[in-house]
């Protein structure tokens, strides 16, 4: 334990006792409206690499758009968590921007994407400003993944570059679970290819490595969108792999949410950290909860969140 009596060094630890103290990002939850999030160190990391951003904002219609995004650092390049936090910020500010402006919510989640790499890859740059020789700013560039959502006049969009993923949980589980996302990652592309099947690829201590990531090293951007038009209400899952280790399929996650959590999406998210936490905790851990509900006028002809994928 901390005897939290010491003065605290520059790195964030006790100058009496020698323990590392809390740092304000270990423990951090949010709430607004029908959106909620908490994110968590978890067990294993000294410091949280994950970073969140939930919003609402008015459409031209007056109707409310909700989103959540979701930015996990990566731990081998440098500064992920300031990576992480300025991914979600810019993509944040950039869809409270556009959709405001009547931007099609696919398209702003595009540009959201666009706006966190253009974040990201800016920490690359010297505190001056001025860029780096392109060799030396490429090597161990900041960088992150990004996850996101917005539930919009009976829309569900959803956008990512990585291996975080977004999950469907029907209210009443009256329909299947889904996982809306795809992992950029070596595993996704051997199963992909028809190298491997998913059990063996999972299986390969290369599975997690990542092929899609925010940050001035990465390949050529590609961000992913999907929208979908869901006929039952249920429960989006916006989450870092700290959670999806532990839950990966969408039967398992399903299992794991809560049946309150779309009533109380906060309560939903503490008890999905929990889980993960339980289960050894890792990693950073990062979930955001949205309730979707069905309007009259925007149900669907099949079950699901059917959908199409860019």
């Amino acid at each position: 334990m901390a005897c939290r009596s010491g003065r605290v060094d520059p790195d964030g630890y006790c100058e009496n006792c020698g323990h590392a103290q809390p740092r304000e990002r270990d423990h951090v939850e949010q709430e607004l409206g029908s959106v909620a999030a908490v994110s968590d160190r978890g067990l294993r990391h000294h410091r949280n690499e994950d970073s969140f951003a939930v919003s609402s904002t008015a459409l031209p219609d007056g109707s409310t758009a909700v989103v959540a995004i979701v930015c996990d650092g990566v731990s081998s390049a440098s500064r992920p968590d300031e990576a992480s936090a300025a991914a979600a910020g810019a993509a944040n500010e950039a869809l409270l921007e556009s959709l405001p402006r009547g931007t099609h919510p696919q398209q702003a989640m595009h540009e959201a994407i666009v706006a966190a790499a253009e974040a990201v890859n800016s920490l690359a740059e010297e505190p001056s400003g001025a860029a780096e020789p392109e060799a030396h700013r490429r090597q161990n560039a900041p960088a992150c993944t990004l996850v996101g959502a917005i539930v919009a006049g009976g829309l569900l969009v959803v956008g990512w570059v990585g291996d975080s993923r977004v999950y469907w949980v029907p209210d009443d589980r009256s329909g299947p679970p889904a996982r809306l996302t795809e992992d950029d990652s070596w595993a996704a592309q051997m199963v992909a290819a028809g190298l491997m099947n998913e059990a063996e690829a999972y299986a390969d201590e290369r599975a997690h490595a990542i092929t899609g990531w925010l940050g001035a090293d990465s390949y050529e951007l590609e961000p992913h969108t999907a929208a979908f038009k869901p006929d039952r209400p249920g429960l989006v899952v916006v989450c870092t792999d700290g959670l999806w280790n532990y839950a990966e399929s969408a039967e398992e996650m399903a299992a794991a949410v809560p049946p309150e959590a779309h009533r109380s999406p906060l309560r939903g998210a503490q008890v999905l950290v929990g889980h993960a936490l339980d289960g050894g905790g890792h990693d950073n851990v990062t979930v955001a909860l949205l309730p979707f509900a069905v309007q009259p006028q925007g149900a669907g002809s099949s079950p699901g969140p059917a959908g199409t994928a860019v």
